[in-house]
């Protein structure tokens, strides 16, 4: 099992992937439109950078409650990289 910190686990998070803390006592996953939690009082809402947060260690995983988010990926991964490599060449030029 790997784990990340949350800088980390950010970069390396896909769409349709969770990550949790040791014991689950936080988990979040990756859709489409940003991070989301997932359990507990914050349920569905967008995840804030907060200093607690920072502190963390994750792990990230799929289940197959993020079966749903898997076919998005693919194409939402190459607009990312597409939009990437624009605004490299923009800079470049």
């Amino acid at each position: 099992m790997e784990w990340f910190t949350l800088g980390n686990m950010i970069t390396r998070i896909r769409i349709g992937q969770k990550a949790s803390t040791p014991g689950f006592s936080r988990t979040v996953i990756r859709r489409p439109d940003g991070l989301f939690w997932v359990g507990g009082i914050w349920a569905g809402q967008v995840v804030q950078l907060r200093d607690f947060l920072f502190s963390d260690i994750w792990t990230i995983y799929e289940d197959e409650e993020t079966e749903q988010w898997l076919k998005f990926r693919n194409a939402y991964e190459r607009t990312e990289r597409e939009m990437i490599e624009n605004q490299f060449e923009d800079l470049r030029g």
